[in-house]
């Protein structure tokens, strides 16, 4: 596990390298490798442990019992999952956790850190300080979502989510992390007519795309 990687990710936000080794040490850091499109974590199942994905990326997805999948959101390289689950360790999950590319992921057992608060671990506060911080941004994530899929037009929809990814990167050419039917998941959006309605903004000049790479060319009213 390389500490020069891990110290710059949030958790580990304002840590010196020896807190991170005691944290790793404290947490019991494991790391494991997943092949794209295996679940990591299943709903329904029990952890004491969040995630922090070194290499590739994952998504949180519901699947129901009829085979829909929401995807409900992206968990990309130096980013976590499953914080609050494993904090509220005996809370079944309600999501799943899906390899997005074959990818690299530390876990640290969260649920430890309660003892390591009352054994006055130095660490220990700078953690639970990180994950407030950590929890707001997801927290962000998920508002941006229901923002997204509050409106009742497809085009509405694609015009708020590739918006907010403008403003997010802060230029107007820029890449996704979904591929069409991912993204049609993640909007809540049935595929074909989510392509035929990027066709549609495509020929009216309103935006270019290949793949997952997006241009926005002219001033959408949402």
């Amino acid at each position: 596990m390389d500490i020069n990687q891990i110290k710059n990710t949030v958790i580990f936000q304002g840590m010196t390298e020896s807190e991170i080794g005691d944290a790793l040490q404290g947490l019991n850091a494991s790391t494991k490798r997943y092949k794209k499109g295996s679940t990591i974590l299943f709903a329904g199942s029990k952890t004491k442990r969040m995630g922090l994905v070194l290499e590739g990326s994952v998504t949180i997805e519901n699947n129901d019992i009829w085979g829909n999948r929401t995807i409900l959101g992206f968990v990309a390289r130096n980013e976590f999952f499953a914080e609050t689950y494993g904090m509220l360790s005996d809370e079944p999950m309600l999501v799943d956790v899906v390899a997005n590319q074959d990818c690299t992921v530390v876990f640290l057992t969260i649920a430890a850190l309660r003892s390591a608060v009352v054994r006055n671990e130095p660490w220990a506060s700078k953690i639970i300080g990180n994950l407030l911080i950590i929890s707001t941004q997801k927290n962000l994530a998920l508002s941006g979502r229901s923002f997204h899929i509050s409106h009742k037009t497809v085009r509405g929809r694609v015009m708020s989510y590739l918006n907010s990814e403008s403003i997010r990167k802060g230029r107007m050419a820029f890449e996704i992390p979904f591929n069409r039917q991912q993204m049609a998941d993640y909007l809540n959006l049935d595929r074909t007519a989510l392509s035929k309605e990027l066709g549609r903004m495509k020929r009216e000049g309103l935006i270019d795309f290949h793949k997952n790479q997006f241009q926005i060319k002219k001033h959408m009213e949402i």
